[in-house]
């Protein structure tokens, strides 16, 4: 009886609070919010703390018709509402709707969503057993020892396949990334088996949730966008399915490809844009709790570190959990191998190092890396931020390398200026890259393209680049810096910049299609521009087969030796050792016996110049396993004393 009464009791006491402010929110630690299905019944929850109101709408359709039930949703506790409805609810459709300050708010599937109708408007129940493939329970990641092992190949899902070139079924499609026994045209490997010939060991795949700028009911349109618009965060993209209407088959057919990847040794790192929401006041976070889920001036007027008109607020206890709880769901539910932050110095370094522990009590080998900077100023100190400059507060997470990228090929800044591959210096950027921005001594870190400090705790914090989705593709940046490049010379600086981020410290990244002297006809923020520009032409395999294979055995040389693969910063300083050398030209010592390779010592050296350069080499006799655009191991010729240096190469020699 004294139970009864007490229940009671606390059912009377749960009503809806007034806030002076957000920040007074309570924060629900709960883990059942959205809804939970079963035959018998499903159990919603929403969070909405200042709500007068709170509806249960259910659909018989994902996108047409109004409700066939509406629900009063009841207060419950620290800002949630609740409602059980005692049928199979299976195959319909819900969304939420909060009224506040006496105004009805448009409906939403909630933030929580996990499965939704075609253009993300209405969430959907669904049995989650018919998501799995066959075989799902016995997916895996593959091995990986340590993150700079990782060979990370960006890749649109789009722009993969849908050139007819491709050979892919699924043009456009998860299930095109990862099909089998595809050619090229010319009867080249395309597809998965493509990525598994050319050696890398992770797919880095640009944002795949459900964003909001593609009409999935219009797909034939072609609409094309990168997806830095997040519209539903826990639900793939339906216009890489092959039924957007359907809510199981985009949810099957992402986890398919991440299992055909996995049966093929490759790991797939997840684009994730936690920082901003394709539109504001609208978006599924501001209608669950206007206000609440983002960062406003004094002005009123909404943060913009994003560059794209708002800017969410991670240090708010809900954010924070949201964030937590979406990294652990596309771990469990999709096992996902890693995470790349969009504009990650948006968000405070508390988040992402409890987003960093999260990750750990599932799996350590799962990695997080992201841009070290926002695209403006923020609504928290720059002190607080998780931007370059402060990584040695959130390691083992890693940060791109702006630093080696510009030194490369010039900064992003000067479109038609270049870097040390076009002749143009910038020796020390290469420099504090070889050494995966940690500590040396040789470095002077003044003339650093974008840091003054040793940011980098470990080389498995830095992402080492020339190119990726955002940035020119090297060939259209060198063609900026100067048209009348011959095609030859394009070539050649290309493979010189790749054979710098393969050989140097860290994390080696590269964007797809480069391999194969991808353009996008001088085309730089291509996010909205249409296939002719985004495609990826496979013929270009064949056409440029003398790229491919280089790209290829220098992904098998970095993979051979672990030199190229230290994980201790001391390490690293003890063990190479930088010489003196003319202009536009790098050269150094790398003592492989610290590492056990079977390289005792490696002799490097990077020509930048357009002519060919003398070098005085270390005593004794040398092995070539690079030279003059050339990679074979077993030896491209003896060298003592001297070498004469081809101009825009690198030479790699092997004692």
């Amino acid at each position: 009886m004294i139970a009864i009464v007490a229940t009671l009791l606390s059912a009377c006491c749960n009503k809806p609070k007034t806030y002076s402010s957000v920040d007074e929110y309570p924060e629900y630690k709960g883990t059942d919010l959205g809804v939970t299905y079963s035959p018998k019944k499903s159990f919603f929850r929403t969070w909405s703390p200042a709500a007068q109101e709170v509806r249960l709408n259910i659909y018989e359709d994902g996108l047409e018709g109004a409700p066939s039930q509406v629900f009063d949703m009841k207060y419950d506790v620290d800002g949630t509402w609740t409602y059980t409805v005692k049928e199979d609810l299976v195959g319909k459709f819900y969304t939420f709707q909060i009224k506040q300050n006496d105004q009805w708010l448009e409906p939403t599937p909630g933030i929580w969503a996990k499965a939704v109708g075609v253009n993300g408007e209405r969430a959907a129940i669904i049995d989650w057993a018919a998501t799995n493939p066959e075989g799902w329970e016995n997916d895996i990641r593959p091995e990986m020892k340590s993150f700079t092992d990782a060979i990370i190949y960006e890749v649109h899902m789009r722009d993969y396949t849908i050139h007819p070139s491709s050979g892919s079924s699924y043009p456009g499609k998860f299930l095109g990334l990862s099909e089998a026994g595809t050619k090229t045209i010319d009867g080249l490997t395309s597809g998965i088996d493509h990525l598994k010939e050319l050696g890398i060991t992770h797919v880095q795949i640009l944002p795949s949730y459900d964003y909001g700028s593609i009409d999935e009911t219009r797909l034939a349109d072609n609409k094309y966008n990168w997806g830095y618009d997040p519209k539903n965060y826990n639900v793939p993209e339906g216009g890489y399915s092959t039924d957007p209407y359907s809510p199981v088959s985009r949810i099957l057919e992402l986890k398919t490809m991440i299992q055909q990847l996995h049966a093929a040794g490759i790991r797939v790192i997840m684009d994730v844009v936690y920082n901003h929401t394709f539109v504001g006041d609208n978006s599924h976070l501001n209608l669950q709790a206007p206000g609440y889920f983002y960062r406003f001036n004094e002005d009123g007027s909404w943060g913009n570190g994003s560059g794209c008109g708002n800017e969410t607020a991670s240090e708010r206890a809900m954010m924070r959990r949201f964030m937590i709880e979406s990294i652990k769901y596309w771990v469990n539910e999709y096992h996902i191998d890693g995470f790349r932050f969009d504009l990650m110095g948006i968000h405070d370094i508390e988040t992402m190092n409890q987003i960093r522990a999260a990750v750990d009590e599932i799996d350590p080998t799962i990695s997080i890396h992201g841009e070290g900077w926002a695209a403006g100023g923020c609504g928290i100190p720059e002190e607080e931020r998780a931007v370059k400059n402060n990584a040695t507060q959130f390691a083992p997470i890693g940060v791109f390398s702006d630093d080696i990228r510009d030194g490369l090929r010039g900064k992003w800044t000067d479109g038609n200026k270049g870097g040390f591959v076009s002749g143009k210096g910038l020796d020390e950027s290469i420099k504090f890259g070889v050494v995966g921005a940690t500590a040396h001594p040789q470095i002077d870190l003044t003339k650093v393209a974008h840091t003054n400090k040793a940011y980098a705790t470990s080389p498995a914090q830095v992402i080492n680049y020339m190119s990726c989705h955002d940035d020119p593709c090297i060939v259209d940046k060198l063609k900026a810096i100067n048209p009348n490049y011959t095609i030859e010379e394009i070539i050649r600086m290309n493979l010189l910049g790749q054979t710098i981020v393969f050989t140097a410290q860290g994390v080696p990244f590269i964007y797809a299609g480069e391999e194969v002297l991808r353009d996008k006809k001088g085309v730089h923020n291509t996010y909205q521009s249409p296939d002719s520009i985004n495609q990826i032409d496979w013929t270009n395999k064949t056409k440029y087969a003398e790229v491919y294979e280089y790209y290829r055995n220098l992904i098998a040389l970095r993979k051979s030796h672990p030199a190229f693969r230290m994980s201790d910063a001391a390490q690293i300083a003890e063990a190479i050792n930088f010489i003196e050398t003319p202009a536009n030209v790098i050269a150094y010592t790398l003592n492989g016996s610290i590492t056990n390779d079977s390289w005792n010592q490696i002799f490097i050296i990077y020509n930048g110049n357009t002519t060919n350069v003398e070098i005085n080499i270390p005593e004794g006799t040398w092995t070539a396993a690079c030279y003059n655009a050339k990679i074979d191991e077993k030896g491209l010729g003896k060298f003592t004393e001297k070498i004469e240096v081809p101009y825009t190469s690198a030479v790699i020699l092997y004692q």
